[in-house]
């Protein structure tokens, strides 16, 4: 069945309508508060308490983006169904369920073996196969509606929560003029930012100049090694080694001290200095700074990203990432079609 929510995402649409209406104030910012004549406009509030409010409009923006892509997906179904003559049942028919083959018997045992259960096989076996079916008819709905997005055309223009973000002297891929700049807050042990690392390096792969990374600490407290780890990389990026190290790190994911060292070795830093500089502790207080930088942002977790200063946390994937910076791409290609000025990338992260 085709579940509708059209009236869900247009009564989202007057509510975000009703709360869109804001007091103009200086510089264009709205006017939430006025004290002893003071105009307190929202920029300077997101600013001065982004730790209090950037998770609870992410929170808000996902679950804004879940309905609008329920309702992309409702009504491309909807136009193709009315393209083609049929009932939107028929065309699940035609072109879902017709692509979800049945599991041979070898594929249901090697599932079942997958499966923490006491149950005989024979038991188990038509629970598995509604699951597999499940599985499978999803994945064949996503490729469909994948295919229905490009054939209509869908732009999603709606942006995550944005927040300035101190960059310094943080380390960088890329130009600092490249139309996407994209700030990952990570951690070295954490394994959510080991995954994603192989996918930055892919869309840098695939952008080239377009876009540019910069990795800022953000140790977290269960993660008893990733704080030297990062000390280690910021030691290695004394000797003009970071990213050779960074990468070392989320690959092998060895951070042991000893370890560190090894890894010095292996890139044929100058190994007195590089361990003066660990043990030391010459590197702790810029990791430090970057992680006051992230709790003022009110980071929760890493991976953290900010694309362009719009924000984006947890276990992302390759595909949203290289979304989001089409998004991006598109933004600035429209508006410089249309003869905007643009505050350039490296202006907005400031």
């Amino acid at each position: 069945m085709l579940t509708k929510y059209a009236p869900l995402a247009l009564g989202l649409g007057i509510a975000l309508g009703v709360f869109s209406i804001p007091a103009a104030g200086q510089n264009g910012s709205s006017v939430v508060a006025e004290i002893a004549g003071h105009k307190v406009s929202a920029d300077e509030l997101e600013e001065k308490e982004a730790g209090k409010l950037l998770q609870a409009k992410y929170k808000y923006y996902l679950a804004e983006r879940d309905a609008l892509d329920q309702y992309i997906d409702d009504q491309l179904l909807e136009m193709q169904a009315k393209k083609e003559g049929v009932t939107l049942d028929e065309l699940f028919k035609r072109h879902i369920s017709a692509n979800v083959p049945e599991p041979t018997e070898d594929q249901l045992r090697f599932y079942y073996e997958g499966v923490q259960t006491d149950e005989p096989y024979e038991a188990a076996r038509p629970h598995i196969v509604d699951t597999v079916h499940q599985l499978r008819t999803k994945k064949a709905r996503d490729a469909y509606i994948a295919e229905l997005r490009g054939e209509y055309a869908v732009v999603v223009e709606l942006n995550q929560p944005s927040a300035h973000v101190e960059v310094g002297d943080a380390p960088r891929l890329g130009s600092e003029s490249a139309p996407v700049q994209i700030i990952e807050f990570a951690d070295y042990e954490c394994p959510y930012c080991q995954q994603v690392n192989a996918d930055l390096t892919r869309l840098r792969e695939q952008f080239g100049n377009s876009v540019s990374v910069t990795y800022k600490d953000f140790p977290l407290p269960m993660h008893p090694l990733a704080a030297r780890a990062a000390e280690a990389a910021r030691c290695a990026g004394a000797q003009g080694k970071f990213w050779e190290f960074h990468d070392s790190l989320f690959e092998t994911k060895r951070l042991q001290v000893s370890d560190l060292k090894e890894q010095a070795r292996k890139l044929k830093l100058d190994t007195a200095r590089f361990d003066q500089c660990l043990d030391s502790g010459e590197q702790a207080a810029a990791v430090k700074k970057d992680s006051k930088e992230g709790q003022r942002l009110g980071l929760q977790g890493t991976p953290s990203f900010f694309i362009n200063g719009h924000f984006m946390s947890g276990a992302i994937g390759f595909m949203k990432l290289r979304d989001t910076v089409m998004q991006e791409l598109g933004a600035v290609t429209t508006a410089k079609k249309q003869g905007a000025t643009l505050v350039s990338p490296k202006d907005a992260s400031k």
